[in-house]
């Protein structure tokens, strides 16, 4: 019967054996596609509904109460209206409207820690029933009844951690309003992608608004943006170059120090 650290070796083997096959299967089915795009430029994605998307999912806030359209017999006005001419805002689905992402954030944060400790501790056993002599008996090279146990110990831990980060960004990007919810709050979802030579940059956006946060012109500022994902990346050749490779992040993945 084979001893039980040798299953548990073997099951260990196996575990890992699986999990590098499968990063490098994946790792090389994106290999083959880099290969294949060899000479080529990035290829645009197609115009497409979102709501035909698998992974799409509508959403759902929780909602007030419906408000009831309420008529004043011989006015002009109407409850919910802006003006006295039609609004060029978007406002239904299908409908495009601006979205400006303006982002300058900046964060500093400094911190730094000092630990010293000092332990000491002394024992002995200088009468026990008279038993103390015996000691002599046990180890023969003779020891001292009074002073048994003797030990020392000392820690020193410094940690020290800096923090400097600072992002801008200055984006525009129309995006289509893809639902209307109950209560008027409006789902958005733009991409925009440009291709510069071999190296394509694409911007994302998608959250929740408020058709009052709309401007005049058809605008809306991306922190009026609620459940926002903004995203802005790119792939090609730079974007390649920036990564690390395929085997040293398999490595890093498995490697434990």
């Amino acid at each position: 019967m084979a001893h039980p650290r040798l299953h548990r070796s073997r099951a260990i083997s196996v575990t890992l054996a699986t999990l590098l096959s499968a990063g490098l299967l994946s790792g090389c089915g994106n290999m083959i596609d880099r290969v294949a795009g060899i000479g080529n430029e990035p290829k645009l994605d197609p115009i497409e509904n979102p709501q035909n998307d698998p992974n799409y999912q509508p959403v759902s806030l929780p909602m007030p109460a419906p408000m009831a359209d309420v008529r004043q017999a011989n006015s002009l006005w109407r409850q919910g209206s802006r003006a006295f001419f039609k609004d060029q805002r978007a406002g239904k689905i299908g409908d495009i409207l601006t979205v400006v992402i303006e982002i300058d954030d900046e964060a500093k944060l400094d911190n730094q820690t000092d630990q010293n400790r000092d332990g000491s501790n002394s024992a002995g056993l200088d009468n026990f029933l008279g038993y103390e002599t015996m000691l002599a008996d046990i180890f023969p090279d003779g020891i001292d009844a009074g002073n048994l146990v003797n030990s020392n110990s000392g820690s020193t831990t410094t940690g020290s951690g800096s923090v400097d980060r600072s992002e801008a960004i200055k984006l525009r990007v129309a995006a289509v309003i893809t639902q209307v919810m109950p209560n008027g709050n409006m789902v958005l979802q733009g991409t925009q992608q440009v291709r510069v030579n071999y190296e394509l940059r694409e911007l994302t956006v998608g959250g929740v608004i408020r058709p009052e946060d709309i401007s005049n012109v058809n605008e809306i500022p991306y922190d009026k943006i609620a459940e926002a994902r903004i995203a802005y990346g790119g792939k090609g050749t730079l974007s390649d170059q920036q990564q690390p490779r395929y085997g040293q992040q398999v490595y890093d993945i498995f490697f434990p120090f």
